[in-house]
Formats: C-alpha cells, structure tokens, sequence
C-alpha cells in the first residue's frame, strides 16, 4: 500500500461509483465493502487512518454487556455475531479475552451470572466461551490485585479484545488489495453539486503537495464521526446538529497492577457506568469515562475529573493502588454519538446504535456505531448507496473476507510482540535479514523494531512520526515519555525513506512533541 500507487489511481480514474469521506473504522469498512462487491471506489481521509476515535477505544471487540442491562437485546445479538465473525476474519488481531467481576455483595453474583448466561446465549455458535460463577478464593486467584476487603465471589466471561488503528490499517491494505484507491492527508474542501443541489463529486486537496482535485462519482458517503457536523455545512443550506461528541479516557500503567491474562471489568461504578481494566501489549489499559463535551477536536484532551473519576474507580478495586505517577499514558478518545431529539440528554441515554441519513441532496451519512459492528454497518451503507446511486445491485460478500494478515494466531503466538502483522511477519523479519541495522530496537525498553519503523512507511501509508508512534507501532499510547523519546530517531528515518530535510525533521519532532505532550500526566495536579 503505497501513497503514490494511490495517488495515480485518483489521477487516472474519471468517473467513481462510491466516494468516501473518513478513513476510520465506519469509511474503511464501506470502502472493503464496496470494492469487494465491484465498484469503484476510493476513499480520502484527511490525517491518516484512525486519527481520531478509531486509535482511541478501550481494545474491545464485544456484544456490550451494558445494552443488555439496558435491556438493547437487537444490538447486543447483532454485536456478537460480528464480535465471532472479526474473530474469524482477522484472527491475528483479534483475542478471545476472559474478564472477571468481583462481587461485593451477594446478590450480584447471581444477578450477573444470570445476565451473562443470557449473553453467552445470545452469541449462538459464535461464542468465545462460557460464563461461570467463581468461589472468593478462585476470583483472587485470577485477579491477583483485586481488593480483597469485602470480597465474596465472583464471575468470569469472554469477550474480544484487539488492537485498534492496527485494525484500521489492515483494513485499508483489505480495501485496496479489493481494488479501491484509498488516500490519507487529503482533506475534502466542497461538494459538488449538480443544478438540481444533488451531489455529483467531492473537491479535496492533497494535504501533502497542496494540489486540488475536482474527483466525480454516483454516490458521496460521509463516514467522518465527531467531524460529522463540518461536512454537514457543506452540505446543507439549514445547518442543525447531527452528533454530539462524547468523550472517554483511558489510562495506561505497567502490568504489575493486574498481572495475570484476566481482564477487571466492574459493571456498576459509583456514577452508574462500566470500569474496564485490560491487559494489551504488556501493559493495562483504565477506563473509561462518558463526558459530553461541546467541541470535537483531533487531538481530545482527557479532563482532570475524568482523571481523578478512572483513577479513584481503579484505586477502589485494586489492593496495588495506581496513582498519577504509574500512569504511562492517558487517551481520549470522541465518540460521535447521533444527537438526541431533546436537548440535554445524559450521555448513557444517547443511542449507541448507529444511524445512516440520506440528504435531500443525495449525501449517505453515517453516525453512531462502534468498532465491533463496522462490517454490518459498511453493508447497510452500501446497501443504502446502490439505490441511492442508481448502481448495479451486486451483493455483500464481507462476512467471510479475510483481512489482510489473518492468519491462526494462539496465545503462544502472541507473546512475540510481532503477533500484530499476521501473515506479513516473515516479511518484517525478512526486512530485518536485508538491512541488518532496521534489527536495532526503537527504544531500548521496548521490544520494537526499526524494522517495523521501515514497513510502515513502505507498506502503510506512514507519513509522520506520529502516524508511525501513534497508530502503526503503539509506543505513544503505551509510554507517551519513551515515545518523545525516539521521536528524533524516527523523523530521521521517516526523512531519509520520503526525502525530506533537515527543517522537515525538526517540524515534525516539535509537532509530535506537541500532540505527546497531551498523553503525559502531570505527577502532582
């Protein structure tokens, strides 16, 4: 997957069936969904792949055991059906991982050992495995820093954990391997529209040369998620909201705050929401938080009481306390939840299922979703674009396509930190033969490679430092410090593979120190 390969695509391509705006996991997604089934397709995001929500999640691919408490048993059904078929498709990114619920009170336990026997139901032959009440004694067994003090039981369960922008760049390679052009850095500027006010086209510059192209198609579909509401400017002459932002952190810490393979999950904080602590990477991620905030941004930054909210919930439940100083790194993420009619909603009320709106003007909009629904939600977009664009019906053929680099991947597998390329490893390690000084580690605390460095930029679409730390190699989410760290190394390697300058260099350490810089937490507030 090459930046220019695509680029020439675009140039020589005049008319296209489907155009999509947003490289995250919904506009990847449409554009493997439409390329498989034989239209031409091409997609421009205007960072890179998962810039925003779709790098920022909690790791999880799951049915949402809270929308069944919320009693959205349709959601939860539809969720883990897709949940076991993303565990088929990309089996290298994608785990079957075993959560724990402490029980403080007797009651509980049977109340969740009832609601998660109703989930495991629900996932039919799909299932990752059983639900089962734990013993005291077997809870602190599996979850070795669990608060002891209170105790009585516990219940374990299975759900799917994966690795986010990963996700997201395989699928990019997915959809041009199926034949769409997909480009990032190019920022869609207007919509073009016909004498009837239907959209005929997109214009988009290419963030990188600052050209501008006037790129025609059937259909336009608005795949941008918190951003949902700058397009819909250019769309529409009345202007109304159609997301409202909504922000959840994480925090990172080392592993010795929950050694073992088992995930924390508490389903009922003080404030009524869900905590998750989960093992990925060799580290644990905290969270998360559900805070309406009134603009989007690319880069969120978490706020002090959803620090203190993720921080305290976690010191409650854990016998080794985790304070500001154990966290490696914090990151919010925005999800673009669909506006609700009324004013003043509560987030947990905000519909989490997704929803499509068809413009008076011919625009496909998608909003709402998360990551475990992505495919079935690319088809119904798709399904919505065939009539909307007058296309040759063709059918949906994603749900058994596999993704690029699936391949079986056991937990044994996966205690090479290389687990992540899948099919592509031997190709790494191959790069790794050729060059011998791409074997150097990135930074000495971690076991990545410059080799993994040299990939990214050659075969997914890494243009920045921050593309290759944020979203290819996840050191900024794991430890933003060792990231500032090895920034200077690897704008040195970014210069050297793009022919860039010494200016270009120092640019992209201060911009990437910048960005960082809102992944650090202060010791002392």
């Amino acid at each position: 997957m090459n930046r220019s390969e695509q680029l020439l695509k675009l140039q020589n391509i005049e008319n296209w069936d489907v155009i999509i705006i947003g490289g995250g996991a919904s506009g990847l997604g449409t554009a493997i969904d439409a390329a498989s089934r034989g239209y031409k397709t091409i997609l421009f995001e205007a960072v890179d792949f998962a810039k925003g929500t779709s790098s920022r999640s909690t790791k999880l691919v799951h049915g949402g055991v809270r929308y069944l408490a919320q009693g959205d048993v349709h959601l939860v059904r539809e969720a883990l059906k897709e949940r076991g078929l993303l565990a088929q498709n990309a089996n290298h990114l994608v785990k079957n991982q075993s959560f724990v619920i402490p029980n403080y009170h007797w009651i509980s336990a049977y109340f969740y050992t009832i609601g998660l026997k109703f989930y495991d139901l629900l996932s039919g032959g799909l299932s990752l495995g059983s639900s089962k009440y734990l013993s005291k004694k077997k809870t602190i067994e599996m979850l070795p820093n669990v608060e002891e003090e209170g105790l009585v039981n516990g219940v374990i369960y299975h759900d799917g954990q994966f690795d986010d922008s990963r996700l997201a760049i395989n699928l990019a390679q997915t959809a041009v391997e199926n034949g769409a052009c997909v480009l990032n850095y190019s920022k869609i500027i207007n919509l073009l529209k016909d004498d009837k006010n239907q959209i005929i086209g997109v214009q988009v510059t290419d963030q990188e040369t600052g050209l501008n192209y006037n790129v025609k198609g059937s259909v336009v579909v608005n795949a941008t998620g918190v951003f949902t509401n700058a397009i819909m400017k250019l769309n529409d002459t009345v202007y109304k909201k159609y997301i409202v932002p909504s922000q959840g952190i994480h925090l990172v810490c080392d592993k010795s705050f929950l050694p073992g393979e088992h995930a924390l999950m508490i389903p009922k904080t003080k404030d009524g929401r869900v905590l998750f602590a989960v093992p990925w990477h060799n580290h644990i991620v905290v969270g998360t938080t559900d805070t309406l905030i009134k603009k989007q941004s690319l880069e969120p930054i978490a706020l002090e009481s959803e620090i203190q909210f993720v921080l305290e919930t976690a010191q409650r439940f854990l016998a080794k306390k985790p304070t500001r100083a154990d966290v490696l790194s914090v990151f919010a993420g925005l999800r673009p939840l669909a506006a609700p009619k009324e004013e003043g909603k509560s987030t947990k009320e905000v519909s989490r299922s997704h929803k499509i709106i068809v413009s008076e003007t011919g625009l496909i909009t998608i909003t709402g979703g998360k990551w475990t629904t992505y495919r079935k939600m690319a088809e119904e977009i798709i399904d919505k674009a065939i009539l909307k664009g007058q296309l040759p019906k063709k059918p949906c053929v994603t749900e058994h396509l596999s993704i690029h680099g699936n391949k079986p991947t056991n937990n044994l597998d996966r205690e090479n930190h290389l687990y992540i390329y899948g099919s592509d490893i031997s190709k790494i390690l191959q790069l790794q033969e050729n060059e011998p000084e791409l074997k150097e580690k990135l930074h000495p605390n971690y076991e990545f490679k410059m080799a993994e460095v040299v990939w990214a930029i050659r075969y997914e679409m890494a243009r920045t430092v921050d593309d290759i730390l944020a979203r290819r190699v996840r050191l900024l989410f794991l430890d933003a410090r060792a990231a500032i760290e090895v920034s200077e190394k690897t704008a040195r390697l970014l210069a050297k593979e793009l022919g860039r300058n010494e200016d270009w260099i120092a640019k992209e350490v201060s911009n990437f120190t910048t960005i960082a810089k809102g992944f650090l937490l202060s010791e002392f507030q």
